[in-house]
This record gives C-alpha cells, sequence and structure tokens, in this order.
C-alpha cells in the first residue's frame, strides 16, 4: 500500500512576519554591498538567529570579512575583528587585569580590561594561524558565553557570535582546529568565487567611489525588537515526530558509514534541528519538512565527520560522503 508523500503547503503564512521582514531587508541592503553570494548571506544570518558560530571558508579576497562587517551594520550589533598571528595571547582576545594607578596619594588598584570577546559580533580572521592555546580559549567563550578571569565569570552579550575564517589553500604555519573546536561551530560555510556577472557587478559598484563601499552604501540598520522576534518565531517552527527520527537516522549513519573514521555527535543533531529550522523560516513556512534537513546536513555536518585515509585517497570530501549518506537514508512519507 502506498503511502502518502510529506504535506507541503504552498502558500505563505502570516505568523512569520518578523521573520520575513528580516529577510527581504537584509538581502536588500547587503546586496547594495556583496556581489551574489546569496547562500552565504542566508547561512551567516542564520548562526544569528540561532545563536551559534559559524567557520567560513575559502580563499583570500572574496569578500568574508565584508560579509561579516556588513552584517553587524545590518543587525545594529557591535562587531570587533581578531587578525590571528602565531604568537597571539589568550589574554590578548579576553582581556587581562591591569593594574590602574591612583590619583595623588592613592594606591592603584586592579581592573579588568576587556578584550575584544565582549562584543556582539568577533571575527576572527585566519582562525588557523593562531596557537592551540589561543584556540582553546574561545572554548568557553563560545560554549559557555562567558569569559573566566581570577576566578570571576564575565558574561558575553547575549548575541555574542564568532565568525571565524580560514585560507583552504595555505596550511604552511597554521595550527589545524581540533574536533572538540570544529564542534563548537554551527555552520562552516564555503564561500566561494562569484560568477562572472555578479564580479562584472562588483567592478561596476567601486567604479567611482570611496575605498569603503560598506561606508558609501549607508546600510540602514534593523531594531533590536524585530530582531529578537525573528528569533523567536525560528524558535517556535514546528517539526514533527517522524522528522525527529529523520535526523536521528541521518547522523547515527554518519558513525557506521564505512569511509568515515569520525561521525556526527549528538551536538550535530540538535544543531541539525535548530538550522532546518532557520530554512523552513527563510522558506516563509512555519513547520519543517525532509528538504530543509537535506539542506542544513552540509554546512552542519562537513566539519564534524572525520574521514579515513583511503577515503581521501580515493578523492572523496566530507561534502560528498554526505550526500551519499543522505541518498541512503529514507525520507520520511506520510
Amino acid at each position: 500500500m502506498s503511502q502518502e508523500p510529506y504535506p507541503v503547503e504552498s502558500h505563505a503564512l502570516s505568523s512569520l512576519h518578523a521573520t520575513s521582514q528580516l529577510i527581504a531587508h537584509s538581502r536588500t541592503e547587503l546586496g547594495r554591498v556583496i556581489s551574489g553570494q546569496a547562500e552565504v548571506i542566508e547561512e551567516v544570518l542564520i548562526a544569528v538567529l540561532c545563536q551559534g558560530h559559524a567557520l567560513l571558508e575559502g580563499v583570500p579576497g572574496i569578500a568574508k570579512t565584508l560579509i561579516v562587517k556588513a552584517l553587524g551594520r545590518l543587525l545594529g550589533l557591535q562587531f570587533q575583528r581578531v587578525q590571528a598571528t602565531p604568537d597571539l595571547m589568550p589574554a590578548d582576545i579576553l582581556g587581562t587585569t591591569m593594574l590602574r594607578p591612583g590619583a595623588g596619594s592613592e594606591e592603584g588598584s586592579f581592573s579588568f580590561h576587556a578584550g575584544p570577546v565582549f562584543t556582539d559580533l568577533l571575527l576572527v580572521d585566519e582562525i588557523n594561524r593562531m596557537p592551540p592555546r589561543t584556540q582553546a580559549a574561545l572554548l568557553e567563550c563560545m560554549e559557555e558565553r562567558q569569559v573566566t578571569s581570577d576566578g570571576v565569570a564575565r558574561q558575553l552579550p547575549q548575541w555574542f557570535t564568532v565568525f571565524a575564517t580560514q585560507n583552504p589553500i595555505d596550511f604552511e604555519g597554521t595550527y589545524p582546529l581540533p574536533e572538540a573546536q570544529l564542534d563548537r561551530f554551527l555552520l562552516k560555510i564555503k564561500v566561494r568565487y562569484p560568477n562572472a556577472d555578479e564580479e562584472r557587478q562588483m567592478l561596476e559598484r567601486h567604479h567611482g567611489t570611496s575605498v569603503s563601499l560598506l561606508d558609501d552604501a549607508k546600510i540602514q540598520p534593523l531594531t533590536a525588537e524585530l530582531l529578537e522576534a525573528a528569533r523567536n518565531e525560528i524558535r517556535a517552527i514546528r517539526v514533527e515526530a517522524d522528522l525527529y527520527g529523520y535526523i536521528l537516522d541521518l547522523v547515527r549513519r554518519t558513525r557506521e558509514w564505512p569511509m568515515l573514521a569520525l561521525g556526527a555527535s549528538p551536538r550535530a543533531a540538535i544543531c541539525l534541528l535548530r538550522v532546518a529550522q532557520a530554512f523552513a523560516a527563510f522558506e516563509d513556512r512555519d513547520y519543517v519538512i525532509p528538504d530543509d534537513v537535506k539542506r542544513a546536513v552540509l554546512p552542519v555536518l562537513r566539519h564534524r565527520i572525520l574521514l579515513k585515509p583511503e577515503a581521501e585517497l580515493e578523492g572523496f570530501d566530507a561534502d560528498r560522503v554526505l550526500n551519499d549518506v543522505v541518498a541512503a537514508v529514507a525520507v520520511p512519507r506520510r
């Protein structure tokens, strides 16, 4: 007996007012600065709205830093940038306790000088160039959203989000991120070259403008209330019971896949659920369908699996293996 296909409604729902407004405004405003990269823009927005962190991977000069800077202006959030180098120390990004001299005859006092992590959006450029000790210092920030110094826990802003970039070509003098830290990133976003039309548009925009295209664009920021409302709408996206099983089947299948030495963690299943909800909202639906889960698989799982050496020798990469996993797992139908 044949089963009915998973239901898909064709009309937009009115329960996603804030999200729809945020998406439309974001595409318009960021489109004035960024040529193409529509998928990347969508995924960095999802990272913020899901209160996760994102790893952007791409060759130099394809607007990774510009996208994050423009996003900060669009969302009306504080922005800080750290350029990773081999001599960067944990105190350089977290902050340190300093002796403040007193006035006149008064004695000096110690006070905490906050580092660049005390912001809303933190861009860590070339994260794989900072030493392991400094990479580890970000773990507490990313997971607990706090910094502990001298036994005192200091909370980070509620919208604290780390965007880290890395170059997939140049590995000399780098420190690959360990699996424990990679798992803290909600998404790994691959930033690719623009197509010919998009690159031509970029040239036309830069002709006759000042050095800073971002300043010339005068991006209109969103309100904090709209941002909060959009986040709440995404959290409320409906997920049917059979989709929980589908997400678990995908994640658990990676742990027994013959090409993989390491499969996805339980945290990966939670992230897959959250990002699928966001993709549903971006399609103006208040419920998740299997296609939302499939769409979330690559950005959520590609950095959480580890290929066996023989798989790499045969030319496999993470995306190809994950596509094979998705093809092998039955899609829920009712």
